[in-house]
């Protein structure tokens, strides 16, 4: 009896300590997936190697100091006073306040807080039906998608309402009902942050009727109110109706396909993208997963989308892993509660914030080529490369263009494009049109470099590692390079 006691008791004591090195090992896997790889992402140098993240900037800034949303272009000096409201406005203040709390810290502070919200999320989610490796594997995976559009850009905002969105409709399908009305509230938030909004109808409408569909039409009604109500939350934004259609505007733009996020997609060009979606749908077909056909259809449209654009890449992985991953369910898993890592992000972010960050001399950040330039002929007018757009604003000087394509039409950007590719012949056109003074150039724009090297009429002023400043003959001489540059 006592050698049977004292078995038992060693068989205790040993699942005890495997069960507590099975918590601390979860529990330490949480804390990377959670706080650790979005702090690492937001803080990698080619975070911040993006030209709109500064005149996403600069426009939160003007809305503060002017106290309202601008309604027409106030930076550029070719498209200044065109009708034009920013429909990622908050979007804009948030980031224009971390930056001007704590320069680009506070905006990788921003893109780790974001990051581990949506993994929090995702995880939150997921917990009750895969284990801690398949879990491991779905967020990594997620996050290995998402890492080349980590940037403190307005989508990286959506991410979290995204996931949350699609949660609340799949929680809320589990009693064949649809979500209580004020959940559509996110949607307001959503479309006055980005553009993606117009996503937020097909999903609900897709979960709703494979809910429909299994409860045999039973309480349609009430999914119709729902899906009117979030139609409804859609139009209170800064454009109104406008706002709604903005995105079918832009879709059809004749100048997409020169813009790298608005290209097709290729195994070359993110073959982390393809390699995520081979292993995921070899593992469908493994398991033998059947999809409710709602489902099936808005993953098949969302793929469809991300084919033909970059862009749509991140919305795809996203709701990906929270419809298809339920469908590997296992049984009596334990994880550890979110509740401590959400807390432990506070400090964690914090100090994310605290510590500087310098972003590398780029086109996005070319602020030593900007330092050489004095403000009597930062003052005059310009022909910039496209990723200097955002960088000359945030400074004070008025671009020929910046990343708000759209605003400037198909027909400039299109001349810009022919120009930038060395066409002289529309380059003096431009110059002669809006007495052009100065120009500043990025390795993408090499050809136009090369008319201006064989120029007469122009002579290279100042260069670094980020691009080149060429001057008008008949303009004065730039003065040294500043040891900084206000922005």
């Amino acid at each position: 009896m006592f050698a049977t006691r004292r078995f038992v008791s060693g068989v205790t004591a040993k699942a005890r300590d495997r069960f507590t090195r099975e918590q601390v090992v979860n529990t330490a896997l949480l804390g990377l997936l959670l706080l650790g790889l979005p702090l690492l992402l937001a803080s990698l140098s080619k975070t911040l190697n993006d030209g709109d993240v500064s005149w996403h900037v600069a426009t939160g800034r003007w809305i503060v100091q002017h106290g309202q949303i601008p309604t027409t272009d106030p930076f550029s000096f070719t498209a200044f006073g065109r009708p034009w409201v920013p429909s990622e406005w908050f979007a804009d203040l948030i980031f224009s306040g971390a930056f001007a709390l704590s320069s680009y810290a506070g905006l990788a502070a921003v893109v780790a807080a974001s990051l581990m919200t949506l993994n929090g999320i995702v995880f939150a989610y997921l917990r009750r039906f895969v284990g801690p490796i398949g879990l491991t594997t779905v967020i990594v995976g997620m996050n290995i998608v998402l890492s080349p559009y980590v940037t403190p850009r307005p989508h990286v905002l959506v991410w979290p309402l995204l996931a949350g969105w699609v949660v609340l409709l799949l929680e809320a399908s589990k009693t064949s009902r649809p979500p209580r009305l004020p959940s559509v509230l996110i949607l307001i938030a959503w479309a006055n942050i980005h553009g993606s909004f117009v996503l937020a109808l097909p999903i609900a409408a897709a979960i709703g009727f494979d809910t429909l569909l299994r409860a045999h039409w039973n309480g349609w009604q009430a999914w119709a109110v729902f899906i009117l109500a979030a139609a409804a939350a859609l139009l209170i934004n800064a454009n109104g109706v406008g706002g709604v259609l903005q995105p079918f505007r832009t879709e059809n733009l004749k100048m997409l396909p020169l813009i790298q996020e608005w290209q097709p997609g290729s195994p070359s060009v993110t073959p982390q993208f393809y390699g995520i979606l081979l292993l995921g749908l070899g593992a469908l077909l493994l398991k033998g997963v059947k999809v409710p056909v709602g489902q099936l259809l808005l993953l098949l449209l969302m793929l469809g989308m991300a084919f033909s654009q970059l862009r749509h890449q991140s919305w795809f992985i996203v709701v990906a892993a929270l419809l298809l991953t339920p469908h590997f369910e296992t049984r009596n898993i334990a994880h550890p509660s979110v509740a401590p890592f959400a807390i432990a992000a506070i400090p964690a972010l914090l100090l994310r914030a605290a510590l500087t960050l310098t972003p590398p001399e780029t086109p996005s950040n070319p602020w030593h080529l900007l330092a050489a330039v004095p403000q009597s002929l930062r003052d005059q007018h310009v022909f910039n490369g496209y990723s200097f757009g955002g960088p000359l604003i945030l400074s004070g000087t008025r671009p020929y263009i910046d990343g708000r394509a759209e605003l400037y039409g198909d027909p400039f950007v299109l001349e810009y494009s022919a120009i930038a590719g060395g066409d002289w012949g529309k380059f003096n056109e431009v110059v002669r049109r809006y007495d052009i003074r100065w120009a500043i150039l990025s390795r993408a724009e090499q050809p136009l470099i090369r008319e201006l090297d064989a120029s007469q009429s122009w002579r290279l002023a100042y260069s670094t590692g980020a691009g080149a400043i060429y001057v008008r003959r008949d303009v004065g001489q730039l003065s040294s390079p500043k040891a900084h540059l206000k922005i």
